[in-house]
């Protein structure tokens, strides 16, 4: 009996998952990103714009990062920093393909939110940049040689494109398969419930099981 129970529990969870997923309303719950951006077709494909700068994004990283931690199989993620049309946030953007470049994102991509938001640190002027990452511990001049090379300069080009193409307004943005970005008027939590339910969407659209 109990069995049986348990079953029909989890095809009652299923039943309102889908029903909650359909009931998602373009304008209020997602913007169609048309055409829409190139995405890995093995697995559906979730990005977050970010400037490090943003009160927002910092204040949303706890919440993404206990996202991440649960993600499907079928679903990727990945980080883009944002650059605006203008230029202007693409020190951040450099930065963050720095450290990526080095392999230091996982031990610094948080730090970079700490040292802005709760420190004051001015590190998006290089000379204080550069100090912060020696008193982290970095090497300077690998440093300086991956700050300047070609391919994250490359990289931060391409960043500023891909928000161009996605027709971004703001941060933190998160974008589900190219196709869609999750909107919400209510907190994190919230915004991270529309993502998944775009995931599902997808994951509908796109044949998989």
């Amino acid at each position: 009996m109990k069995s049986w129970r348990g079953l029909f529990g989890a095809i009652l969870a299923m039943l309102c998952f889908s029903a909650s997923a359909a009931e998602l309303q373009a304008g209020r719950d997602f913007r169609v990103i048309n055409p829409p951006l190139v995405a890995d077709n093995s697995r559906i494909e979730v990005t977050e714009f970010f400037w490090y700068g943003c009160p927002h994004c910092f204040d949303f990283e706890p919440v993404l990062t206990q996202w991440i931690a649960r993600l499907p199989a079928d679903t990727s993620f990945r980080r883009v920093p944002a650059v605006l049309p203008d230029g202007r946030w693409s020190p951040g953007a450099r930065l963050y393909y720095t450290l990526e470049a080095m392999n230091l994102l996982d031990a610094l991509h948080v730090e970079v939110f700490k040292a802005i938001h709760v420190e004051r640190k001015r590190i998006d002027e290089e000379k204080h940049l550069f100090d912060w990452v020696a008193g982290k511990g970095v090497d300077p001049a690998r440093f300086r040689e991956a700050w300047s090379s070609f391919g994250v300069q490359s990289r931060v080009r391409q960043a500023r494109e891909l928000g161009i193409a996605a027709g971004l307004t703001g941060v933190p943005a998160m974008v589900v398969h190219g196709r869609y970005q999750a909107v919400t008027q209510g907190n994190y939590g919230e915004l991270i419930a529309v993502v998944d339910q775009l995931v599902a969407r997808v994951r509908s659209e796109t044949g998989r099981k």
